[in-house]
Parts: C-alpha cells; structure tokens; sequence
C-alpha cells in the first residue's frame, strides 16, 4: 500500500515535471521536421537540404501526427570533454532512434554504444561522437515510435565513463534492493511452511510483489533474464504488481494489528479494500477501450485513501498497545518521506537531476521498511510466544499457591523417575498435609484458609534446591519431588520445612493463626518405588504422623510382603 502511494505520488511529479523544470539548461535547440515532408531519407535531411523545414518542436503535438519524425539538434554551447564525447538520448523505449552527424560534407550515422535503463519505461540511448561538439554545430535524429510507452525524449551530452559509471552505480543499486526484498520475501515464505502462520505468506507476497514493482519501475526488469518477457506490457508490468501488492498490504495491516478481536468492522473494511485492489489490478486493462483516464482517477482516490485509513488505524492500533503496529507505522513513514521528497524533487528538477532520490532514496526505503515490519512480524511472534508461555504456565500452576497443579505435578515426577533411573540416583518425595486446616476453615472462614495455604508455600521453597519441585497435590495437600535425594537427606529437609511452617503465623482474620504440618518422606532408595507408588507410601506415612499427634515426620517404610 505505501509502494501504491509512492508510485502514484512520483508518476505525478515525473508528469508536472517538463512544465516545471523549463529553466534547466539545455544542451541543444530542438526543432521537428515539418509534416508535410513525411518521411524522406537520411541523406536529404543531414546534408541540410530540409533545414527551412524545421519548426518548434513539441513532443505531444508532434506524437499526433503518428508514423516517425526527424528532428534537428543544434548545439548551444561548446562541448570538449577530455574523455569520449557521448550523446544521450532520453526517451521511451518503444522509440527507435537513428542519430546522424556531418563530418568533411559527408554524412556519418552515430553508433548507440548502450541503453541503461529509467524509472516508467524510459532508458538512455547513449551514442558516441565522432568528436566534440562547437557551438551551432548541428545533428539530426530520426524518431521511429513502435507500439506504447514513455512519452519522453530529450537530449544531452556528457562524458561516455560518467555516463556508463552513473548506470552500472543505479543498476547495482536496484539489483541489490531486488534481491534484498526477494530474500526477505524467501525467508518469510519458508516460516510460513514451518508455523504455517497467514501472516507470513501475506508478508512474503507483498514484499516480493514490492520488489516486482521497483525492479519493473525502475525498467531494470525489462532488460534481466525471464523478467524481459514482461516488456511488452510496459507500465502494465509495475502497475499489476503494485495493486496486488496493495490487496496483500490490506490483509497483512489486519493481521498484524489485530483487527478481528479488536476491531471486526475494520477488520472487514480491509478485506473489501483488499478486493477493490484485486480489480484496480485488473482494471488496467481498461485502457484497452479508452477508460484508462477514469482507471487512474479512481485508482488514486484508492490509493491515497487507504494509505491514510491504513496509517490511522496503525496508529490506533499501537496506542492500544499493539507494538507490531509501531514497527508497522516507522515502516511507513520512512517511505513516505522518500515518497514526499522525491516526488518534491520532481516537481522543480528534472528527472534526471532526481536520479539520487529515484535510485537509491526509493529503494533503500522500501528495503528499510521491509526490515521494520519483518521487526514487527517477529515482534508479534515475540508476544504469542509470551502469551503461550504464560497460558501453559497457567494450566499447568495452581492460581491459589503458584506452585504446579496436581496434573503437571505427576507429569513432573515421572520425568524426574525416568532421569534419576536411567542414571542410577534415587528420588526423594515429600508429601505435607496442613494440620487442622477443616477447624480453620470453619472457625475463621475459607479466605481464611486459603491465606494459610499460601502462607505455607515460602518456607517450604526456602529448604529447596533450584532442581526440586513443589505441587498442591488437593486441598490441604502438598507434595514435593526431591532430586536425588535419600531417605536420610529427604528426612532432614522434611524436618527443617515442619520448623519453618511451625513459626509461621496468619493475621487479618482475627486471632493469629499458628500453622503447624505433618509430613510424609518416601524415597526409592529403600522402598524401591517409582513414581505414583512414591506418592502412596509418603501419603500413608503422614497418615502414620497424623496418628502420632500431628505437626511431626514419619518416614515410609516397606509394606510386609
């Protein structure tokens, strides 16, 4: 969607500029040949028979006409390079050009050494000359147009290895943005198989519709292998790409800012802008029957449009704490700015002295903002990984206590049977039961209660190690799994947690509340019991505390065979 804004605000520009960049020195007088001389051959127009012929020369009215045209170069000022003497001719590439020079009375046609490509289907036909240029010193061209295009042409002159450095500095520029943008898309593309996440494949297909875009506008496209295949198609070939982009964009801004839990309307807003994309794609071919002018007016009102509801809803989006929506917005507004200075440029320089802006501001921008929502894509995948994390924490904790529920509890102790097994080390189990715990419930009440089973959770942790673990098995119970601990080892922690819990008291609900516990050890060292057989011996042996008075331990030993 910003790549639309950014093509329809530059094509702007480019079609005020002629009109408004008139004061920019040229380098030659240009006059047509009148109509009424058709076509003659070259040696009548450059040994100067027609020159009486020539007139002002205005490349709209001339283009009227149809079929092709000469035209009439005369030089307005000295040109004496120190290197190779060139010639470059600005124009579409649907025009065929023939430039021919005098040299000793005799007629000599001008050799096109290369074409480096422009932005809107335009290149530079560069031709050596045979030397350098005096002032009033005349060439004449022969304008041959086949098929649509760029309705361009000028002329200029300029050093030959400036002019071949400035197109091998733009070609490696674009090449490099292509494949950066491509890369990014790849990579995306090849998340979307492994998390099989929507964002991703809407990601991938409009970042490398994007890249589509700039290689084709820039006409570097035109000229590359297989990419060429699209010359035909002139402007249809950036201008497809970048409204499917746009569909793409519609449906990635929903994802990413989270429309259908938040805002469902919008949310359906985007998939009709979206639709509206899809058929301004295919509406190009209007042109075909004469409509191309109501296509383009409508396209614009899309375009400018959406970028704004686009940028508001962004907005809103990260006010409400959506941060991938902040890397969205940064996205945007980097591409914007290039979009609003070069289409500023534009409208008082001419293109060629905006090449800076249209070769390298625009595409570095677009790559730029391809990496700041790839940041946002990742930043969102940061927080459903967070929000999975605290969902899972949450099945698996007891929401009173903290500490695990009964489930992820056995869950727990088998995975720590199986590791100390295969390594040849016991485990050691705790289970605690609250002392009287009934009697506190129904003398203080259960807010009550359930403050003393939280109350007694610090102690317990204070006598564990990192690789312990504690769980409400029900109710009043707790069970805690020791690794590789020994009966005698389990023994002395349980003794150290009945102290601990025994200093602890309860306040706010009257008189205080001493808590006292009886605890159960079971060990596989000597009852020779894994996992839940564990639990049973330690849950009989509180039973044989309980027995003996409470707020004590009782080790399990083995049942008589």
């Amino acid at each position: 969607m910003r790549g639309l804004l950014a093509g329809w605000m530059i094509g702007v520009a480019a079609w005020l500029t002629p009109a408004l960049s008139a004061a920019a020195a040229p380098a030659f007088d240009v006059q047509v040949l009148e109509a009424s001389q058709a076509d003659p051959p070259s040696a009548a127009v450059v040994v100067g028979g027609l020159d009486s012929h020539f007139g002002q020369f205005n490349l709209r009215e001339t283009r009227k006409r149809g079929g092709p045209f000469w035209l009439k170069l005369r030089a307005l000022h000295d040109f004496t390079p120190a290197a190779v003497p060139a010639l470059v001719a600005h124009k579409g590439r649907h025009m065929q050009l023939e430039l021919y020079a005098t040299r000793a009375g005799q007629s000599v046609s001008l050799r096109e050494v290369v074409e480096l490509p422009l932005f809107r289907a335009a290149h530079d036909a560069v031709f050596i000359l045979p030397e350098a240029l005096k002032t009033g010193q005349t060439l004449y061209a022969r304008v041959d147009p086949q098929g649509r295009g760029s309705e361009e042409l000028s002329f200029e002159t300029a050093p030959l290895d400036d002019v071949l450095a400035r197109g091998a500095d733009h070609a490696r520029m674009i090449a490099l943005a292509f494949g950066a943008l491509m890369a990014v898309s790849l990579a995306s593309l090849l998340l979307w198989f492994v998390l099989s996440d929507r964002l991703f494949i809407l990601y991938a297909l409009m970042i490398s519709l994007q890249a589509l875009y700039v290689v084709y506008f820039s006409g570097h496209g035109f000229d590359w292998p297989i990419l060429s295949y699209a010359r035909p198609l002139t402007s249809y070939a950036w201008n497809v790409p970048i409204a499917l982009s746009g569909a793409a964009a519609c449906l990635f801004v929903r994802e990413i800012a989270d429309l259908r839990r938040f805002s469902p309307r919008i949310y359906t807003v985007f998939g009709w802008l979206s639709v509206a994309f899809v058929l301004l794609a295919f509406s190009n071919l209007a042109t075909l029957v004469g409509l191309g002018p109501l296509v383009a007016a409508i396209g614009n009102l899309i375009f400018v449009g959406s970028a704004a509801f686009t940028l508001v809803v962004a907005f809103m989006a990260w006010r409400r704490g959506n941060r991938a929506s902040g890397f969205f917005l940064i996205a945007w507004g980097v591409l914007e700015a290039v979009t609003i200075a070069t289409s500023i440029r534009l409208l008082f320089t001419s293109a060629e002295d905006s090449d800076r802006l249209l070769f390298y501001g625009l595409p570095l921008s677009m790559v730029g903002a391809s990496i700041f929502i790839a940041l946002g894509v990742a930043d969102r995948l940061r927080g459903q990984r967070l929000a999975l994390t605290e969902a899972e924490r949450r099945a698996q904790t007891d929401p009173l206590t903290g500490v695990l529920n009964r489930g992820a509890l056995v869950e727990r102790l088998e995975m720590a049977c199986s590791r100390a097994r295969s390594r040849g080390l016991p485990i050691g189990l705790l289970f605690i039961d609250l002392d009287h715990f009934k009697e506190i419930n129904d003398s203080y009440g259960h807010p009550a209660g359930d403050a003393c089973l939280a109350a007694i959770i610090p102690p317990i942790a204070a006598e564990l190690r990192q690789s312990d673990v504690v769980g409400r098995y029900g109710g009043e119970e707790f069970v805690v799994i020791l690794s590789s601990a020994s009966s005698v080892a389990a023994h002395a922690i349980a003794e150290r947690i009945r102290e601990r819990v025994a200093e602890v008291s309860v306040d706010g609900y009257g008189r205080p509340i001493r808590l006292t516990c009886s605890i159960g050890v079971a060990s596989s060292d000597t009852l020779g019991v894994w996992g839940l057989h564990l639990i049973a011996h330690a849950d009989a042996a509180v039973y044989a505390a309980k027995r003996a008075g409470r707020n004590r331990v009782k080790v399990a030993v083995p049942l008589a065979a």
